[in-house]
């Protein structure tokens, strides 16, 4: 377990978490993305360097980036809705354009709760369409209350999804000594949504959106895109590439302290440690090793 000293203060998490990752730039919106659905200028508000999402009970909004990617760190910077929101989902994700079930995906989705219970990160990775690798924690801060950076790295060396500078979620890429690892490969574009989870998203679909204290909207900023692009004549498992360089392989003893204290403190569900759910079949290769 983690010291009662880093539980009790939450900027100490910060400060052990440094991993020196570039500025996000301030990009307008439609070089790298374009709407992919709900864009009637209602649900969807583009600013030049800030998108708003809103749902009501007509519709949500979504939008993706115009280019697919091999690699990269994908960063985007989130004010969720607050308040009473049960079963209202904020995704930001990098996802391949794969249709047949067995796409590639790494996924942040935001669940809403009623007024007085902390908003639900949760995490899922997809590999070849396998998913149901759930985590889910209770954030050391408020994400309605002002914008904070929701980020993906992606190499052929590791997957780590980070809040502002800490590492939430690690999976190594062990597939070439391990029987059965998976690991994202397959080209792709990063997306976000607000939509309607009222089916399962807050208490497991019992407490639903109530459109009557909507509508619902989030904020999105940082529109810069660090990534190797497909159409690129770079390969994208270069180590040109500054997120492919050794720092970026594997986390820093740091980063792993600050990793560490977050699956000790912040973490209430791990589909690693769910042994029921796993009762009857094989426990995913990763459980044993990230």
């Amino acid at each position: 377990m983690a010291s009662s000293s880093v539980q009790q203060r939450p900027w100490l998490l910060l400060l052990i978490s440094v991993v020196l990752l570039p500025a996000a730039a301030s990009v307008v919106f439609d070089v790298n993305y374009a709407p992919t659905w709900g864009a009637d200028g209602y649900h969807l508000v583009d600013l030049g360097t800030e998108v708003r999402l809103t749902m009501d009970r007509s519709s949500g909004a979504g939008f993706g980036s115009r280019l697919s990617y091999g690699s990269g760190f994908f960063r985007m910077r989130i004010r969720v809705p607050g308040g009473y929101t049960p079963g209202v989902v904020t995704a930001f994700y990098v996802a391949s354009d794969s249709a047949s079930g067995n796409q590639d995906e790494v996924d942040l989705e935001f669940l809403g709760d009623v007024d007085g219970k902390p908003v639900t990160l949760q995490t899922n990775v997809f590999v070849g369409g396998h998913g149901e690798r759930e985590q889910r924690l209770h954030l050391w801060f408020d994400p309605a209350a002002d914008f904070h950076d929701y980020s993906v790295l992606w190499n052929p060396y590791q997957l780590v999804v980070f809040v502002d500078e800490t590492p939430i979620r690690v999976l190594r890429n062990l597939t070439g000594s391990v029987p059965d690892y998976e690991f994202p490969t397959k080209p792709t574009r990063v997306r976000a949504s607000l939509w309607d989870g009222s089916s399962w998203a807050t208490d497991g679909g019992r407490t639903r959106v109530d459109w009557s204290r909507g509508p619902y909207t989030v904020a999105f900023r940082g529109f810069g895109v660090d990534a190797c692009a497909n159409t690129s004549a770079t390969p994208c498992g270069s180590t040109d590439l500054w997120w492919n360089a050794r720092r970026y392989r594997r986390l820093s003893v740091r980063q792993q302290a600050a990793y560490q204290n977050v699956r000790d403190t912040y973490i209430n569900y791990d589909y690693c440690a769910d042994r029921d759910r796993f009762k009857n079949r094989k426990m995913p290769a990763e459980c044993s090793y990230n």
